[in-house]
């Protein structure tokens, strides 16, 4: 298996890599198996629990088959994430002799498994905003299931190509980009007329802004730490390679398995959640009941539930002339569908709808008492209405209809729904967590050659690989914190680059424009395969 397919170490000598051979030992086969087969287990045994604590029937042999495959198209796009872009974390630590290379892989993805154990799950649904209202809403239907599998097919596609040519890559970007081809074939396909969003292009742009510039902070915040470390720090050994096989001083290397260990543990946080709301469509489409509403949502907690909606709707008919006396909850999830995918909430019309359906938010959920108790019949239209309320709130954003009071009584309301529609179950965590982790530990070694030998001409030194990983895991963990996807294989790549530039020690041009090109192509390579698969397979569905 080729290690060599861009970039030439002219000046790292193959005699300077470090001994990643080994590894596909039987005992390691049979424990990666057993754990990947366990973990399939553990997420069926778990959605069969849930459907029957909530009273939902046994899903049809359709039903069930639909999800089975969409799961493991999920699972298999985060494993593919995990060898992938977990290559990043690990390089600094090897080329560094500071791990050995199997054990520093075991330690990256079991860091990744805490990550995504541990992660809010904000990340996870700022990636489902990117995707049109309609499909959302239906993603149980055959086109949910297409825009599924095309989308994640599509990304885990494009990571596979640039693996083999050893490109690191961003699977954020490949799926952002998989995500707009597939709503701009949703629009394309739509009949004239119809009502269809097609791409979100504000979340887009919101989104693909941090996609952007991690590179350029990568570059940036990494060179200018390692020329801080060289004023502050006088140690020569810090910037000098290591000689032979011979691991770092003791201090040096536990730096370096610090950051290594909170590279990994942020990225878990942060790449391991974007299947997490894809996961959680195909959950909700397949089986509603247990799934669309957060049944764990306490009874304690519906008393403050029922004041915001019952505020945000004298609100929302404050700003409305004449209310109608007349119009159903059904009408107005049409108005507020229609506002949302022109992008043109703030009339007098969509605010008599908003209030309509707060009203009946409110009502449907207090017949019942608690949210845990809302039955199987009438779960679909109160998530419906949960959605295009939260969703209609975070549209709005600046308006100036509204007071600074008004304002953050509508905030109040919209985290109360997100709080009722947007959770991540803890078995999804951890069969995520999994995925991520055993990825980690396969077809790593492409990637860690590329990083470790051909972003610089010279070997890579122990303050290099500190300085980079120590910008990746702050930006990484800081924006897993604000709900922002972002790139670990831009940040960390584009910070090593920056420490060889600042260190003096040059860069390799053949291998940063194979990177470039990579960046460049992948969003409308990504829009391409997607597009395509989503209208394959809407003939199909």
């Amino acid at each position: 298996m080729s290690e060599t397919t861009i970039g030439s170490s002219t000046e790292i000598q193959s005699s300077s890599r470090p001994n990643m051979s080994g590894g596909n030992k039987p005992l390691h086969v049979i424990l990666f198996f057993t754990v990947l087969i366990g973990a399939l287990g553990f997420a069926a045994f778990s959605i069969l629990r849930d459907m029957h604590s909530v009273g939902e029937g046994a899903l049809a042999t359709g039903t069930f088959v639909m999800l089975g495959i969409a799961l493991i198209i999920a699972l298999a796009f985060e494993f593919v994430n995990g060898f992938h872009d977990t290559a990043n974390a690990v390089a600094t630590v090897i080329y560094t002799r500071s791990l050995p290379p199997l054990v520093a892989v075991i330690w990256s993805g079991f860091w990744n498994f805490l990550g995504v154990a541990l992660s809010t799950g904000a990340v996870a649904y700022s990636i489902v905003t990117l995707l049109p209202v309609e499909l959302i809403l239906q993603a149980g239907s055959g086109a949910g299931y297409a825009m599924i599998f095309a989308l994640l097919i599509a990304a885990i596609v494009w990571n596979l190509v640039t693996w083999a040519f050893g490109i690191p890559n961003s699977s954020s970007h490949a799926l952002v980009g998989s995500i707009m081809g597939v709503g701009l074939a949703n629009q394309l396909m739509s009949p004239t007329g119809a009502a269809t969003q097609g791409v979100d292009w504000s979340q887009v742009e919101k989104v693909f802004t941090s996609l952007l510039f991690s590179p350029v902070i990568g570059f940036l915040m990494a060179g200018a730490l390692l020329l801080v470390m060289k004023f502050l720090i006088r140690n020569k050994a810090l910037y000098q390679a290591p000689k032979g096989n011979t691991p770092p001083p003791l201090w040096i290397r536990s730096l370096l398995i610090f950051t290594c260990t909170g590279v990994s543990f942020a990225h878990g946080g942060n790449d391991g959640q974007k299947g997490m709301g894809l996961i959680m469509l195909i959950l909700i489409g397949a089986a509603p009941t247990a799934y669309a509403l957060n049944r764990a949502m306490p009874e304690s907690a519906m008393p403050a539930f029922f004041q915001s909606s019952a505020d945000a709707e004298k609100i929302f008919l404050s700003h409305t002339p004449t209310p109608s006396t007349t119009l159903t909850a059904e009408s107005a999830r049409e108005i507020v569908g229609a506002g949302l995918r022109a992008k043109s909430i703030t009339t007098p019309q969509t605010y008599d709808a908003l209030a309509v359906l707060s009203n009946d938010i409110s009502t449907s959920v207090k017949t019942y008492g608690s949210m845990k108790a809302v039955p199987a019949a009438a779960v679909p239209n109160v998530r419906t209405d949960m959605y295009l309320v939260a969703d209609a709130i975070r549209v709005m954003g600046e308006a100036k209809d509204f007071t600074p009071a008004e304002k953050n009584s509508l905030q109040t309301f919209q985290s109360e729904l997100y709080h009722g529609t947007r959770f991540i179950p803890l078995w999804v965590k951890i069969s995520v967590a999994i995925a991520l982790g055993l990825g980690t530990m396969v077809g790593w070694k492409r990637i860690v050659v590329t990083v470790g030998e051909k972003i610089g001409k010279t070997h890579m030194t122990y303050a290099e690989g500190a300085s980079a990983e120590l910008v990746a895991m702050t930006t990484i963990g800081l924006a897993e914190r604000y709900g922002l996807p972002v790139s670990t294989t831009h940040i960390l790549s584009g910070g090593v680059a920056g420490t060889m530039a600042a260190n003096g020690s040059g860069i390799q041009g053949a291998t940063l424009r194979s990177m470039a090109l990579a960046w460049v192509t992948t969003l409308p390579a990504a829009m391409a395969i997607a597009g395509t698969l989503y209208v394959l397979f809407r003939q199909i569905f």
